[in-house]
């Protein structure tokens, strides 16, 4: 059976209304992606029972994990079709991870918590200097003798 030119005409405008209408709906769900997604995928509850120490810890951890999905999302972009790669590969860790930091953050004000002083430079310069060898204790293979 034939198909007449005016039904063509509607077939098409209709496929076309429906790729707007995709189009659309694809753009408005990059548009709200923001502090409502990324706090769907942390648990609100994870930080309440963290003192200060465990919450600053917890806030150098995920600030950390951040900056490297940054830079893990930055170095697949460069490539061809890196844009897709970054999103299929990083964007949902990142949302959860900053999830994460905006209840770490919440507990942090919560908890009326300050960052702690940096350590002093002689305990830091001893920690950072590696043991000497015991004495009489040479190299790993066996004597000759």
């Amino acid at each position: 059976m034939p198909v007449s030119s005016s039904h063509r005409r509607r077939i098409s405008r209709a496929v076309g209304v429906l790729a707007l209408l995709a189009a659309a709906a694809g753009l408005s769900g990059c548009a709200s992606v923001g502090d409502n997604v990324s706090t769907a995928f942390a648990d609100p509850a994870k930080y309440d029972l963290y003192d200060c120490k465990q919450l600053e810890t917890e806030r150098v951890k995920i600030a950390g994990r951040k900056a490297d999905l940054q830079g893990l999302m930055a170095k697949a972009e460069t490539g061809v079709g890196g844009s897709v790669v970054s999103e299929l590969a990083y964007r949902n860790e990142l949302v959860a991870t900053q999830g994460q930091s905006k209840f770490a953050e919440e507990a942090w004000r919560r908890n009326k918590c300050h960052e702690s002083p940096p350590e002093s430079k002689p305990a830091a310069s001893a920690a950072a200097t590696p043991p000497a060898p015991a004495a009489g204790v040479r190299g790993s293979r066996p004597s000759s003798r």
